[in-house]
């Protein structure tokens, strides 16, 4: 048997990491680093800087592997996902197998935080063998843009909604709160709503060196918002944002 430490290593600061990460990588026996091809390079470069800076033995061994697509002519949203899910499963264990025999402790660096929408407890279940699974809590990208912008999140005795871009394109302002999070949205859902009454607290690449944030009324800011999301996009070949959207009471 095999433990598998899914380790949050925050949104591109390495000063993000915490001890305790910092810790059980340097407890691994194979660190593996996947590549999302050349548009992402950044994110491959992010783990071999943290690696480079916080392992002290040399007994742990590092191994890249290209991370399988998802299919996004998949019809069926869930089933693509569901595919794209196996065929990244079945990457990890034949890595593990070829590096380790499967024994030993093997890391992955999660973007974020291994809680927050990110599939990777999700597929590590569908591993074989199944591991033990050690789960290494770290910053999210929404402590990571509620601090770009000095903001709390939810406002007194209220909740909060945390969501995706296409679920608010296709339903529209959520009921019942009056504070939104949204993230993984592909373009700008924002768009899709009634600016009148909205503010939106906006950031991408946060804890990068690039990092981009804007906030303001969403009627005056959200134009300015979507042109520089496209001049980011382009000069970086990708995007990771999110967003936070308050309506007046």
């Amino acid at each position: 048997m095999f433990t598998l430490s899914l380790i949050g290593i925050g949104c591109g600061d390495p000063d993000q990491l915490t001890r305790a990460a910092v810790q059980a990588i340097n407890a691994a026996d194979l660190v593996l680093i996947p590549r999302k091809g050349t548009a992402k390079s950044d994110l491959a470069d992010l783990r071999r800087t943290i690696c480079a800076d916080v392992l002290t033995s040399d007994r742990t061994a590092i191994a890249e592997f290209d991370l399988p697509v998802r299919d996004a002519a998949e019809a069926d949203y869930r089933k693509g996902v569901d595919d794209w899910h196996d065929a990244v499963a079945a990457t990890w264990s034949r890595m593990i197998a070829n590096h380790l025999a499967n024994e030993g402790k093997v890391a992955l660096l999660i973007w974020g935080d291994p809680s927050l929408y990110d599939s990777s407890l999700r597929i590590a279940r569908r591993l074989d063998p199944l591991p033990d699974i050690e789960v290494v809590p770290g910053i999210t990208s929404i402590q990571a843009l509620c601090a770009a912008h000095a903001l709390p999140l939810n406002d007194i005795g209220e909740p909060f909604l945390v969501t995706t871009g296409r679920r608010l394109r296709e339903g529209g302002w959520p009921q019942g709160v009056d504070t939104v999070v949204v993230m993984l949205d592909g373009g700008t859902a924002f768009q899709a709503l009634d600016p009148e009454g909205l503010q939106i607290w906006w950031g991408a690449y946060l804890g990068m060196p690039d990092q981009i944030v804007m906030s303001g009324a969403l009627a005056d800011i959200g134009p300015r918002i979507v042109a520089a999301r496209q001049q980011a996009r382009g000069r970086h070949g990708w995007i990771m944002d999110n967003y936070i959207l308050k309506r007046a009471r």
